[in-house]
């Protein structure tokens, strides 16, 4: 009997109870997970326990869902990214190849600071692009647009384009991620 709290791949979802789930056997999903029907989980791939993911999710290669952490339905989470504790993420979210989250402001390797992780919260339809990085305790708003390579040191209005370091917002985005004139053409697509 196995007693490691990680499910080995060589189980088929249906033996996990994830019906209509696709797990590649490279990857381990820990007992206590919540994944949505049409749901993939790609190569070397983490999920944790105790993280929800919902119907119809991809979940690239190489990367870590830490406890706790909920995405939405229709989330596409790109190669190398790691999605840790405190990340919330509605539906529709785009998480680019190489992103990074944080979820504590001070880190030391040497002061356990589990108690102190601040909560990220990403609106329904949020994009963020390659290699950006999110500093925890912040809020990016519905069909914002994170440009690739830019840090978030502050919340992010809904249809935001946000580039830079630190991101600063150079314009709005719709729904499909077009640029428009203003917030009011965003909203309207």
């Amino acid at each position: 009997m196995n007693t490691d709290q990680s499910i080995p791949a060589s189980f088929t979802p249906s033996e996990r109870g994830l019906e209509g789930v696709f797990i590649h056997p490279s990857s381990y999903v820990d007992e206590g997970c919540q994944i949505g029907k049409g749901t993939k989980i790609w190569h070397f791939s983490h999920v944790m326990s105790g993280c929800v993911i919902g119907e119809d999710c991809n979940i690239g290669q190489n990367v870590v869902i830490s406890p706790d952490v909920v995405l939405g339905r229709n989330c596409k989470i790109q190669n190398n990214v790691s999605v840790y504790t405190g990340v919330r993420c509605e539906d529709d979210v785009f998480l680019g190849p190489s992103m990074v989250f944080t979820n504590v402001i001070n880190p030391r390797a040497a002061v356990s600071r589990k108690d102190e992780y601040r909560p990220t919260i990403l609106k329904r339809g949020a994009s963020v692009g390659a290699n950006a990085t999110i500093v925890c305790g912040h809020t990016l708003g519905e069909y914002c647009l994170i440009g690739a390579g830019s840090v978030v040191t502050k919340d992010v209005p809904a249809y935001a384009l946000m580039v830079g370091n630190p991101a600063r917002q150079t314009g709005w985005v719709n729904a499909h991620g077009d640029k428009c004139a203003s917030l009011e053409e965003a909203m309207k697509e």
